[in-house]
């Protein structure tokens, strides 16, 4: 009886939590479109969309929504490669931008715009070659005998530093004045077009429909080894897996944002204490929650300091360094690192 009360408890608290994350994420969608010089009330907007021309409408239309619309999907595709990252390495500090997938999407997407920036919408595709080649590195450097959470956490680290190093580098050697080259190696979203929103919408749609699909073999690699084998899962197929969907999330986040860090570490770990780890609630709020996110840092950035923008990478990095290290500290209790 008390252990049903408890399980009904918890199922009340992920329904509201979901609710709340809906409600702040609408929220912060309207607050975003009337950031800047222009503000459209709720009705102006409507008509000016649906009714009759309005300038004021369809010019934050073009300059406003797709800077919206990128940073919402790029924050729930972050954040749900974090959550499947986490999956598949048994890690809680597990995140695209700590082991390095980012930083190696990254470069290979600098390397595109700035030598072969006629290949500009192939972009996310060599995107993804870059993150399976730094995860890949990481695996094999980090491999000794299985698979140790730390380890993987360290050589991450370390991979990420090189390619953030040469990324970094290569912008220098372009002078800073490549746009394509900046924006990306800067997590720079200032100057998305509907363009940019095409090409991220349909690989970030596509893999979160996967992600959510793979929800119960998330679950299952939860459990030991071992056990999962017991239970006719290939182990090491499924963690390839779901490894390939997290990181064509996080790559192709990263040919249209940059390397934005933590936030897959952040919203996954709220997202456990509020609806628990089922991955097939864990996924979809975190999700919405890596949208709201990103989009409320990508917002701050453009007020705190106006008229000049903060990156929101640089705000996510302000606050994910003390929560990294809060669990790195607890978790040798939680999580036997």
């Amino acid at each position: 009886m008390e252990k049903a009360g408890k399980e009904s408890g918890k199922n009340s608290r992920a329904v509201i939590s979901f609710f709340v994350i809906i409600f702040l994420l609408l929220v912060m969608i309207y607050i975003s479109i009337n950031t800047g010089s222009l503000n459209v009330s709720m009705g102006q907007l409507y008509r000016g969309l649906f009714v009759a021309y309005d300038q004021q409408v369809a010019t934050v239309w073009d300059l406003r929504f797709p800077r919206i619309i990128i940073a919402s999907l790029g924050g729930a595709a972050l954040s749900v490669s974090g959550v499947l990252f986490q999956a598949t390495m048994k890690n809680p500090i597990a995140d695209p931008g700590i082991i390095g997938v980012s930083s190696g999407a990254s470069f290979v997407a600098v390397l595109i715009a700035g030598i072969f920036p006629s290949l500009y919408f192939f972009t996310p595709v060599m995107a993804f070659a870059g993150g399976i080649l730094a995860c890949g590195l990481v695996y094999l450097l980090a491999f000794k005998n299985g698979l140790n959470p730390l380890r993987v956490i360290l050589v991450g680290v370390a991979v990420n530093a090189v390619f953030s190093g040469l990324t970094q580098a290569f912008n220098s050697m372009t002078g800073g004045n490549l746009s394509g080259v900046a924006s990306i190696a800067n997590a720079n979203i200032s100057q998305k077009t509907w363009d940019d929103v095409y090409i991220l919408s349909g690989y970030v749609i596509l893999g979160l429909v996967l992600a959510w699909m793979s929800y119960y073999k998330c679950d299952l690699l939860s459990l030991s080894d071992q056990t999962a084998r017991g239970l006719g899962v290939n182990v090491t197929a499924t963690r390839i897996a779901i490894s390939l969907i997290a990181v064509v999330l996080a790559s192709i986040s990263t040919a249209e944002l940059g390397v934005v860090s933590f936030i897959g570490l952040i919203v996954p770990h709220i997202a456990r204490i509020l609806i628990g780890s089922n991955h097939k609630a864990l996924i979809p709020f975190s999700m919405l929650g890596g949208a709201f996110l990103l989009l409320l840092a990508d917002t701050l950035g453009r007020t705190i300091a106006a008229p000049y923008e903060i990156s929101a990478s640089i705000l996510l990095s302000i606050v994910g360094g003390p929560m990294l290290i809060f669990l790195i500290r607890r978790s040798d209790k939680t999580y036997g690192i």
